[in-house]
C-alpha cells in the first residue's frame, strides 16, 4: 500500500524524534507535532511563539527553548531561479518541532524539496528584553548540498555555556540556488546567479525581525560558517543586501575570494542545460525537481580533478557588484570585526580515506601530487621543499601537508592579507589538536572544528572521541566564539593573548591541548605556494 504523505511525514519525524531522545538522553520521545487528523499530545509548558506568519510551537530540551522547521519564506517551486517571496501566514498554533526540509541536492540529504527555506531556533528565554546576541550558523557542502538540520549544530551547548541564541538555515542550493541564467534572455532571472545567497539575506532579516521575541539582540548578530557555510559567509560580507544584517563573522575553512565571472558561469550553465536536455529556460524552470538535479552530476570541464559542475556565486554586477575578496576585502564589511579559521590537517577529510596515500613512496608520490594539489607548481619543487622543511616528514606527510596547503589554506591567507591591509579587525586560527579516533591518522581533518565550536564533542558525527582533552578544546573554542559574539573579540580568561592579524608577524591561535599563539605558523608553506598567483577553483 503506498503511503500518504501525511502518514510519511508522521513515520519520519518519529524516527527523527527517538533519535534526539536518545542523543538528549530523554527517557520519553519529544512532543509529537499534531498533523492532519493525527492530534499529538500537548504540554502546557511547551514554549510559544509569535512570528510574522502566526504562532509557534516549540518544545522545551534542558531548559533550552527549541524551535525548528520555522519558515522564513514561501515554497521555491514558482519562484525557481528567482528571489523569495515571504512565507504565507497561517492560522492557530503551527507546530515547530521537526526540522524543516533540506534543499534540493544528492547524497544522505537528498532529493530534498524546493519547499525548503526552514531555519531553526535555540533559545534560553523568549521575549525578557535579554538581548542575547544571536549566533547564525550557515552550513557547509559547498555551494551543493547540506543543511542546518545535523546534528552537530543543534544550539543547545552554546545557549547553556553562553546565554546566547543560536540560529540554524536551509537555503536554495547547486543549480537552485546558483544556476546563472541572466544572459540568456528572461529578464526574470537576472538574480539566478545568487538566489541561494539572497535567501540567507532573507533568513537574516528574519531574525533582525524576531530578536527580541526570542530574547536576543537584533543589533548582535554572529554569522559563522564552515568551509562552504564560510565561502558564503564571505561573499555576504561583499553584497549590499547583506548591509547591516549581522554585526560579526567567523569562518572555518571557508573563504571565497572571487565569484565566478558572468562568462564562466554562463557557460555552466549551458553545459547544465544540455546536460538535463532543457532547450530553453521555460524548460528548465518546468522540469520536475528531479529531473534538474541531474544536472549537479555532470563533469565540469575546467577542474583538474573529475568533478561535478561548479557552482557558486556569480559576479553579476547588482547582486554581487564586485570579488568577495579581490583584489580588496570587502569596503561594507571593513568595521566587521572578523575570524578566520583553518585546520592543519584540512585534506585528511577528503583523501585520507583511501589506505593508498598513507602508503606512498618518494617515487609514487610526484604523480599523486601533480593530480590533488591543484596548484600548477613542479611537484619536483614542492616535495624538495617540504623535504627541506620538514626533514623527518613521509612521503604520506608530505602529500597531506602539501594538498592541506595547496588547496585549502590559500584562501584563508588570501583573506587575511586583504583584512590586514584594510586595517580591518582580524583574527586567525588553526586547528592543530587532531582526532584521537583511527590511532590519530586523521588529525586535524576539515569539518573537525565544528563539534569543538558548537561544544557538542558528545553529538553523533562529532568524531572527536570522549577524552578530557576534546571536551577541554571544545569549551576552549566554543567560549572563544561566544566571547565574540558578545564583545567583537575572541579572547577570554581560558586563553593565552590573541591577538589581531597583522602582515608583519601574522599572529595565529593554535588551538590545541594547550593552545598557544604563533607568528606566521607554515610560513614555509605559505612562501612556497606564493610562487603562483591565487586562482579559487571553479570561478574561472
Amino acid at each position: 500500500m503506498t503511503e500518504s504523505p501525511t502518514d510519511l511525514h508522521r513515520r519520519r519525524f518519529l524516527r527523527d524524534s527517538a533519535r534526539y531522545a536518545l542523543m538528549l538522553g530523554a527517557t520519553s520521545l519529544p512532543l509529537l507535532p499534531a498533523f492532519a487528523g493525527v492530534p499529538g499530545p500537548r504540554h502546557d509548558a511547551a514554549p510559544l511563539a509569535r512570528v510574522r506568519g502566526g504562532r509557534l510551537r516549540g518544545q522545551l530540551e534542558q531548559g533550552v527553548n527549541v524551535f525548528r522547521g520555522i519558515p522564513y519564506g514561501a515554497d521555491t517551486a514558482s519562484r525557481r531561479f528567482q528571489p523569495a517571496v515571504q512565507e504565507a501566514a497561517w492560522r492557530g498554533v503551527r507546530d515547530a518541532l521537526a526540522y524543516g526540509n533540506a534543499a534540493p541536492q544528492g547524497g544522505s540529504e537528498g532529493p530534498g524539496s524546493e519547499d525548503c527555506l526552514f531555519l531553526n531556533v535555540w533559545t534560553p528565554a523568549l521575549r525578557d528584553g535579554g538581548k542575547r546576541p544571536i549566533l547564525f550558523y550557515i552550513h557547509g557542502g559547498a555551494y551543493n548540498n547540506g543543511s542546518g538540520s545535523d546534528p552537530l549544530y543543534d544550539g543547545s551547548a552554546l545557549c547553556r555555556r553562553g546565554d546566547v541564541v543560536v540560529v540554524t538555515v536551509n537555503h536554495r542550493l547547486n543549480v537552485f540556488g546558483y544556476l546563472y541564467l541572466a544572459q540568456l534572455g528572461d529578464a526574470r532571472l537576472a538574480a539566478s546567479g545568487n538566489v541561494g545567497q539572497l535567501d540567507l539575506v532573507q533568513a537574516l532579516q528574519w531574525v533582525r525581525q524576531h530578536a527580541a521575541e526570542f530574547g536576543g539582540d537584533a543589533d548582535n548578530i554572529t554569522v559563522f560558517g564552515q568551509s562552504g557555510g564560510g565561502a558564503k559567509i564571505a561573499t555576504l560580507m561583499a553584497m549590499p543586501a547583506a548591509r547591516g544584517l549581522f554585526q560579526r563573522a567567523w569562518t572555518m575553512s571557508g573563504q571565497q575570494v572571487t565569484a565566478a565571472g558572468p562568462r564562466a558561469a554562463t557557460q555552466r550553465a549551458q553545459i547544465a542545460m544540455e546536460a538535463v536536455g532543457a532547450a530553453d529556460t521555460d524548460a528548465l524552470r518546468m522540469m520536475p525537481m528531479e529531473a534538474l538535479l541531474a544536472a549537479t552530476r555532470v563533469r565540469d570541464p575546467s577542474r583538474v580533478e573529475n568533478s561535478s559542475l561548479y557552482v557558486g556565486p556569480v559576479l553579476d554586477g547588482h547582486v554581487l557588484p564586485a570579488h568577495p575578496f579581490w583584489p580588496d576585502a570587502p569596503a561594507q564589511s571593513a568595521g566587521i570585526p572578523m575570524v578566520i579559521g583553518n585546520t592543519h590537517d584540512e585534506t585528511r577529510a577528503f583523501l585520507g580515506n583511501d589506505p593508498a596515500n598513507f602508503a606512498l613512496t618518494w617515487e609514487t608520490l610526484p604523480a599523486k601530487l601533480e593530480k590533488e594539489q591543484y596548484v600548477d607548481l613542479l611537484p619536483a619543487v614542492v616535495i624538495a621543499e617540504y623535504r627541506r622543511l620538514y626533514p623527518h616528514y613521509t612521503p604520506s606527510d608530505v602529500f597531506f601537508a602539501a594538498t592541506t596547503a595547496g588547496r585549502s589554506w590559500r584562501g584563508a591567507v588570501e583573506e587575511l592579507e586583504a583584512r590586514a591591509r584594510q586595517g580591518a579587525p582580524t583574527w586567525a586560527y588553526q586547528l592543530d589538536w587532531g582526532s584521537p579516533l583511527d590511532g590519530g591518522r586523521l588529525g586535524a581533518f576539515h569539518t573537525l572544528d565544528i563539534p569543538l565550536v558548537f561544544d557538542n564533542t558528545d553529538r553523533p558525527g562529532s568524531r572527536t572521541g570522549d577524552g578530557e582533552e576534546a571536551t577541554r578544546v571544545a569549551a576552549t573554542m566554543s567560549t572563544a566564539l561566544i566571547a565574540f559574539a558578545r564583545h567583537g573579540d575572541p579572547n577570554h580568561a581560558a586563553l593565552p593573548q590573541w591577538q589581531t592579524y597583522s602582515l608583519e608577524r601574522r599572529q595565529t591561535m593554535l588551538f590545541d591541548a594547550t593552545s598557544q599563539q604563533a607568528d606566521d605558523p607554515r610560513g614555509g608553506e605559505r612562501r612556497l605556494y606564493q610562487q603562483v598567483p591565487f586562482i579559487q577553483r571553479g570561478t574561472f
